[in-house]
C-alpha cells in the first residue's frame, strides 16, 4: 500500500507542477525515479496519465479524472493521521504564500505563537506580491488581498482592512494638502496594487460615491514599492491601515482627505487544493482569523 501512496503523491507533484524534475526535487527522488514511478503507475493503469514534452508535461483528460481523486485520497489520508494524533501533535510541512508587506507587518509576528503550539508543523513560505500559479507553486494557503479571481479554489474571509491616501510631510509642503478629491487632479498620484493601470479613484461621503480622474508617473505592483515611493516624497498613495498605519502615527507619512472614505480591501485565505483544506491548514487559518480579528 504504501507504493500506491508514493505513486499518488508523485503523480500528483508532477501533475500539478508540470515537472518530473521538479516533482523529484520536492519530494526527494531523482527526476529518472519520478519518471519510472509514473510510468509504472501508467503501466497498470493501462492508460496515459501525462503527456511529456522537452518543456513541459501536461495532464490528459484520464490524468485529470485520476487527478481529482488521487487529492481527494492523499488529503482523507492526512486527515485521519491528524484526527488519531490530535490537534497537538499536527505534524509536517505547510506551504504558506503570502503578499510581501501584509505577509511581514501582520502574518509573519503572529506565527511564533503558531509554531510554539504546534511544535512538529514546519512552514515554507514564498513572499511575493505577484499572483503566482499556486497549484503549481505547490501551496497550501495563500493570503490574498482584494478581489479573488481564483474561483476554482476554496477561500476564507479572514479580515477586512481600510484604506487611506497618504503622502509624506515633505510632498505636502512642497505640493499643498489636498482638501477635496477634485484636489487631486494636480497632484502626483502613486498606483500600486489594487489600482495598478487604473485612472480613477473613488471615494463616498455621507452616501454619496465621488469618482475622480487621476495622473501618475510612477506605476507599481509592489507593496514594498508603492510604501517607499510615499516615503521618498514622490506622491500621494493609496494604502491599507496594515500598510502603513503606524508611519500615519509617527508621523512619517501624512493621511490625507479624511472625510473621505474609500473602498475596503478584504483579506482572504485561498486554499489551491480546493474548498476542503488538511486539517494542518485549517488549524492556521483558524489561527489566523481569530488573531487578526482580534
Amino acid at each position: 500500500m504504501s507504493d500506491r501512496l508514493q505513486e499518488l503523491a508523485v503523480f500528483v507533484r508532477a501533475a500539478d507542477s508540470g515537472s518530473f524534475s521538479r516533482a523529484g526535487r520536492e519530494l526527494g527522488l531523482s527526476q529518472p525515479s519520478v519518471s519510472r514511478i509514473i510510468g509504472e503507475l501508467e503501466a497498470r493503469l493501462g492508460v496515459t496519465l501525462l503527456l511529456r514534452t522537452t518543456r513541459r508535461i501536461t495532464v490528459t483528460d484520464a490524468g485529470a479524472l485520476f487527478l481529482d481523486r488521487a487529492r481527494e485520497i492523499l488529503a482523507e489520508i492526512e486527515d485521519a493521521e491528524d484526527a488519531a494524533r490530535g490537534l497537538d501533535s499536527l505534524r509536517g510541512l505547510i506551504r504558506l504564500a503570502i503578499p510581501v508587506m501584509y505577509g511581514t507587518r501582520e502574518i509573519i509576528p503572529r506565527l511564533p505563537k503558531f509554531l510554539a503550539a504546534h511544535p512538529l508543523l514546519r512552514l515554507e513560505m514564498s513572499v511575493v506580491d505577484a499572483r503566482q500559479d499556486l497549484v503549481a507553486e505547490g501551496a497550501d494557503i495563500a493570503i490574498r488581498l482584494g478581489d479573488l479571481d481564483d474561483s476554482v479554489f476554496g477561500a476564507r474571509k479572514l479580515a477586512t482592512l481600510q484604506r487611506m491616501l497618504v503622502a509624506s510631510p515633505a510632498y505636502l509642503a512642497a505640493r499643498g494638502t489636498p482638501k477635496t478629491p477634485a484636489d487631486l487632479a494636480s497632484h502626483d498620484c502613486i498606483f500600486g496594487p489594487g489600482n495598478f493601470g487604473r485612472d480613477s479613484w473613488s471615494f463616498n461621503r455621507d452616501g454619496a460615491e465621488v469618482s475622480v480622474d487621476v495622473r501618475g508617473r510612477i506605476h507599481t505592483e509592489s507593496g514594498p514599492g508603492l510604501f517607499s515611493c510615499a516615503m521618498a516624497g514622490l506622491g500621494i498613495a493609496m494604502v491599507s491601515t496594515a500598510m502603513a498605519g503606524a508611519e500615519v502615527k509617527s508621523g512619517a507619512l501624512v493621511q490625507v482627505l479624511r472625510g473621505y472614505k474609500l473602498t475596503p480591501v478584504d483579506v482572504h485565505a485561498v486554499f489551491p487544493g480546493g474548498p476542503r483544506p488538511s486539517t494542518k491548514v485549517r488549524a492556521l487559518v483558524d489561527f489566523l482569523a481569530a488573531e487578526l480579528k482580534a
